[in-house]
């Protein structure tokens, strides 16, 4: 029993030497920990009190810095004002000196008038005089004197004028003629523009002939779709790298080029992305043609144009008259019309608003039978045009009568633009006349969607819609299109006449 209460006490005595032991390590890290944590802080102090002080020393050099840019303004301000003011200084003296000569000069003008004076009542002194003289050597009174002479005068004055009269006014008619010309003339030198003369193909180039095979699709599904969305003849041929584009309408060759120009990038050419692409391109084509409007009218100073006359502007871009693009020629004629009106002293806006307007009726979106400077007239009324415009526009090809000055001018000019040598073709306009009238023939029957006169007019291809015409009537159509072209138009050769009709069914899966 003793010896297990020994054990114990020893043990006892042990823990608690190890704990004393323990308690004194811990003392000592302690006391380590709060040193270095001491060391540390006084490094973080002494880091923190350089920072500041490079702080302040870079805060005091800009403030330096500062002052001396201040200091040097302020000099400058200085020297500016010293320099003015010893300007300031000088043109004081200047003006003292000027006032002194002026004072002088005024004295001696003074003495001068005095001078005069005194020298015209001498000189009334003596013409008195000699009157008196004169009256007793005559035996006339003054006013009897006085009476003869002016009679005198005012016959011989009368005489002289007369004759003065007649002779400016036979110089006034031979120049009148001769300036007349010279207006003209100077006019048409001042306006002197290129006139490039319209074809009836574009040509379209490709990287490879590779394209060509692409562009003609399977059993040439792809051109027959091209040729029934655009209405131009797609012509493929042995010409390397080159597909030609026919048609008589500068529209919808333009659209058949872009939109060959979109699928041939894109890569994907078949029915359906074409009928896409085209839709797209003539409205982009739209577009191009408001802007073009609202160009020309930027670039010829003419402001507050109604925006569907702009747009008529723009189409004049695709139109052409007698073989002259209808723009180019509406251009000419404004800015002759602005000359003229300047050299004659006339308003000279209205005469270029004129101008450019005068053939707006040749591009209407439809075509009623009526000249097409009344229309022009009668659309321009409809867009708020002043009077003076309208009767410019309505009697430049003499259908009403002129009633402002302005009207002889746009007639003139629009002469003066047509009848250059080159500017204009009666062939082509008769052509274009004449597949207009075979499109418009095809159109008038009831369930035609388009109409396309290609290959020059030999052939008339015919879209009708499904729905409304069978495959019956569609070849009764097609009988009844050619005899009509054959009694009533007149045509070289032969007209071939295609009706298409085509049955489509379409869903969409969503």
């Amino acid at each position: 029993m003793e010896l297990l209460i020994g054990s114990l006490i020893g043990i006892f005595a042990g823990g608690a030497v190890a704990f004393v032991i323990q308690n004194v390590i811990l003392k000592n890290k302690k006391q380590q920990i709060l040193k270095e944590a001491e060391l540390e802080g006084e490094n973080i102090k002494k880091d923190k009190l350089l920072q500041a002080k490079e702080k302040f020393l870079k805060l005091k050099e800009e403030h330096e810095e500062n002052v001396k840019e201040r200091e040097k303004r302020l000099q400058s301000g200085e020297d500016k004002f010293k320099a003015r003011e010893k300007t300031l200084s000088q043109k004081m003296e200047e003006v003292t000196r000027k006032e002194r000569d002026f004072e002088k000069q005024q004295n001696d003008l003074d003495h001068k008038v005095a001078a005069i004076e005194v020298k015209n009542q001498e000189l009334e002194k003596i013409q008195q005089k000699r009157v008196a003289e004169l009256s007793r050597i005559s035996g006339l009174s003054v006013d009897e004197a006085k009476n003869m002479m002016m009679e005198a005068l005012v016959d011989e004055a009368r005489t002289g004028a007369m004759a003065h009269i007649k002779e400016i006014t036979e110089e006034a008619k031979l120049n009148a003629n001769k300036e007349a010309r010279k207006i003209v003339v100077q006019t048409i030198q001042r306006v002197a523009t290129e006139q490039a003369v319209e074809n009836a193909v574009s040509v379209f180039n490709i990287e490879s002939d590779e394209v060509k095979g692409r562009i003609i699709g399977r059993e040439g599904r792809n051109i027959r779709a091209i040729e029934a969305a655009t209405g131009v003849e797609i012509i493929v041929d042995d010409t390397p790298e080159a597909i030609i584009l026919s048609c008589f309408d500068p529209v919808r060759r333009e659209i058949a080029r872009l939109s060959l120009h979109q699928l041939v990038t894109d890569g994907r050419i078949h029915p359906a992305r074409i009928e896409e692409v085209v839709a797209k391109t003539k409205k982009s084509l739209e577009e191009e043609i408001a802007e073009t409007g609202r160009r020309t009218c930027i670039d010829l100073g003419i402001h507050g144009l109604h925006p569907e006359l702009m747009r008529m502007v723009g189409r004049m871009k695709y139109r052409s008259s007698y073989g002259q693009n209808l723009l180019q020629h509406s251009r000419e004629v404004a800015n002759m019309c602005a000359i003229m009106a300047t050299e004659l002293g006339l308003n000279v806006k209205l005469a270029k608003r004129a101008g450019l307007l005068h053939d707006i009726g040749k591009v209407p979106d439809e075509e009623p039978e009526l000249p097409h400077a009344i229309l022009g007239m009668k659309l321009a009324e409809k867009f708020g045009e002043k009077p003076d415009v309208c009767n410019a526009i309505g009697a430049h090809h003499d259908e009403i009568e002129m009633t402002t000055l302005i009207s002889p001018i746009v007639q003139v000019c629009d002469a003066i633009s047509g009848a250059r040598p080159g500017a204009r073709r009666e062939i082509v306009e008769s052509y274009i006349k004449r597949i207009k009238e075979l499109e418009n023939l095809a159109l008038s029957y009831e369930g035609v969607s388009n109409a396309y006169a290609i290959q020059a007019g030999r052939e008339l291809r015919v879209l009708v819609e499904a729905e409304k015409v069978t495959d019956l009537k569609a070849d009764e159509l097609s009988f009844t299109i050619s005899q009509r072209i054959q009694t009533e138009m007149t045509y070289p050769g032969q007209v071939k006449v295609t009706v298409i009709r085509e049955k489509r069914s379409v869903n969409y899966a969503k």
